[in-house]
């Protein structure tokens, strides 16, 4: 096994001097631990075969923290308080890097730190991201780190248990070190019916030729006009001269979206779709790696807004690829609304939170991300997950309530789901089961089918159908202001179907609960919005690459992030302008009398997101947020001032 912990060459004379220290040795006795992505908590269980070969090509990126925090919150607030002076002016990129970014200095210095070992570098824009490229042994080097390769569930990767550490000088600037550990953690927010019950459907209900659809699924007209969209389409706002940004980990063919677009009659310029490569792009398309997610976000962006051109980054699964996509997509400032339906649990970015310690930086990464978006006026969104209250399950395994990341961070728009009316189903009515009225996303109402369905018992059933919007509350970040003296945030009502049991590794469930009620934790509450994400009244995806054409029932708030972005540049095409930062807006629409969204707020065993219901008369729900919007309303609020 190498060594790589030593003092550094004396070559680096010049970059002690800009980093103000006055030799090696001082170098090596003046170092500070760095914090990394999600690494330590997959690192500390993964099984080490060997040192990583000191040839093998190594990406890092280096995550600075922002100036002026403090200035920076206030200045995103006042770009979206009408009678403000700085309403809906936006920065640039190099005004945000001038007022915000770290200086041409600290890059620099921390630049040609690194270049004295070889390793390559190129600073974002924004001062706030540096891309590192070298080999395993010039990172261990420069670190005092030694790369293993190591195994996880199936996952070989490189990755250190050493905590790595930089000079004092060079520390100090630096929020997170991301990539020393290339594992991928992140899943898409995509779920699919049960194979088994797709079977059964009629031939026209599961398959369809490249210009006809298959029958009975929600279309972008039918959702249109559930959440009337449709007033700004028939007033010709298509998103013309607007650009929408999907950020995603898996790569897409965009021959497939020009196909799902004209089989619903909707048509599309042939060069609306850009594809940018990430740190090298996110590799072949394929199902394994999730395609079928971005596959998804760019129909259903890109259906809702047919004349906006779409730019899709595509990063490796990795959490440097994760992050330098939002920082290439946001420092490059060409689009006007942003989304992602990718993520992980608050528990596997934390694992530190079942002891209550402090909070890991790496979610602070996407914080400031969302916070350069929001200074710059680009309205983002974030699908929250697919596991109910419970979006630990997804990754880790554990049972605690969680919230997924990055959809948790105050200063993007948590995309919620819902199911709709059993009438907008091609299998509901079929199996027995009746939905009166648009209701929380979570498969509860199957559960009492677990006879019929051959189950051993309800509860093994209930497992089997685990599923539902991913709401609730953070345990990293704080309330945000937009969310203070708005009812039905600070308390809930919950329904128990699940029991949390050896300490958070299993479920006890319970068939028959009783509505509870409950406090606040006192952090982020999320989502903000919600639409239509159950897979039973969901969608089609079309894509030859991927599934030799059509494939149905599917859901998910995968869907429900790119529709708000689609549903963004509308908005903005009608105002004339970017609209910026969503949430302080919405917030303050729907406390008014002429509220643009409808709650889903009636407390029950039959509007849950397996765990938290609405309470009467309130505006917001855990599971579901604001409600629903009516999105031509909402155009409208945006315009008035």
């Amino acid at each position: 096994m190498r060594n790589a912990r030593f003092a550094l060459a004396s070559a680096a004379a010049l970059v002690f001097a800009t980093i103000g220290l006055s030799s090696a040795g001082a170098l090596a006795a003046n170092r500070t631990a760095v914090a990394q992505g999600t690494a330590s908590a997959v690192v500390d269980s993964a099984t080490v075969f060997g040192s990583t070969p000191s040839n093998t090509p190594v990406t890092v990126s280096i995550v600075l923290k922002t100036r002026n925090a403090g200035q920076l919150q206030g200045f995103i607030q006042s770009t979206v308080t009408p009678g403000s002076a700085n309403y809906r002016k936006f920065l640039s990129t190099p005004q945000f890097a001038a007022q915000y970014g770290q200086s041409p200095e600290t890059i620099q210095a921390i630049e040609q730190y690194f270049q004295q070992y070889g390793i390559t570098s190129s600073a974002y824009a924004d001062n706030l991201d540096i891309t590192l490229n070298g080999t395993a042994g010039q990172f261990d080097q420069a670190f005092s780190v030694v790369l293993e390769n190591m195994s996880y569930h199936g996952q070989n990767f490189h990755g250190t248990k050493d905590a790595p550490t930089l000079p004092n000088q060079v520390a100090s600037s630096i929020l997170a070190v991301l990539g020393l550990t290339n594992y991928s953690p992140f899943s898409s927010t995509a779920v699919q019916v049960p194979q088994s019950q797709l079977s059964a459907l009629p031939t026209s209900k599961k398959s369809g030729t490249p210009s006809q659809p298959p029958q009975g699924w929600m279309s972008p007209q039918s959702m249109e006009q559930r959440y009337n969209v449709t007033p700004l389409v028939q007033s010709g706002d298509l998103g013309q001269g607007q650009t929408l940004g999907i950020v995603t980990l898996a790569s897409v063919n965009p021959s497939d979206a020009y196909t799902y677009w004209k089989a619903y009659g909707i048509p599309s310029a042939r060069n609306r779709v850009t594809l940018v490569n990430v740190d090298g792009g996110a590799g072949a398309v394929s199902n394994s790696a999730g395609s079928g997610e971005t596959t998804l976000d760019v129909e259903q962006s890109g259906a809702i807004a047919p004349d906006a051109h779409i730019i899709v980054y595509q990063a490796p699964n990795t959490d440097y690829g994760f992050a330098d996509a939002f920082f290439n997509a946001i420092s490059a400032n060409q689009a006007g609304s942003l989304s992602v339906s990718w993520g992980e649990s608050e528990t596997a970015v934390n694992y530190y939170i079942a002891q209550k310690e402090e909070s890991p930086n790496y979610a602070q990464v996407f914080n400031e991300a969302y916070q350069e978006a929001a200074a710059q006026g680009i309205s983002t969104f974030a699908a929250t997950g697919d596991y109910g209250a419970y979006q630990a399950t997804s990754d880790l395994g554990t049972t605690n309530l969680a919230v997924g990341n990055p959809a948790d961070s105050p200063y993007v728009t948590a995309a919620g789901g819902t199911t709709l009316p059993s009438s907008y189903s091609p299998i509901l009515p079929q199996i027995g089961v009746t939905i009166g009225q648009e209701r929380a996303w979570s498969w509860d109402y199957l559960f009492p089918l677990w006879q019929e369905f051959g189950a051993s018992s309800e509860a093994s059933w209930a497992l089997q159908n685990f599923a539902g919007s991913n709401g609730g509350y953070s345990v990293i970040f704080p309330q945000p202001s937009y969310q203070n003296g708005v009812s039905g945030v600070d308390t809930y009502h919950a329904v128990p179907w699940f029991t949390p049991t050896n300490n958070n590794t299993a479920f006890s469930f319970n068939p028959s609960p009783i509505v509870i009620q409950g406090q606040s934790n006192g952090g982020r509450a999320m989502p903000d919005l919600s639409m239509d994400a159950d897979p039973y009244t969901g969608y089609a995806i079309y894509s030859k690459s991927l599934f030799g054409g059509w494939s149905v029932g599917w859901g998910g708030t995968s869907f429900v992030a790119p529709q708000l972005n689609g549903i963004a540049a509308l908005i903005n095409e009608k105002v004339g302008s970017r609209t910026g930062f969503w949430n302080p807006q919405i917030y303050r629409f729907a406390q008014t009398a002429t509220s643009p969204f409808t709650p889903l707020d009636a407390s029950g065993t039959t509007n849950d997101n397996l765990y938290y219901t609405g309470t009467p008369g309130t505006l917001y729900n855990p599971a579901t947020g604001l409600g629903t919007p009516n999105v031509a309303a909402l155009a409208n609020a945006f315009v008035k001032r």
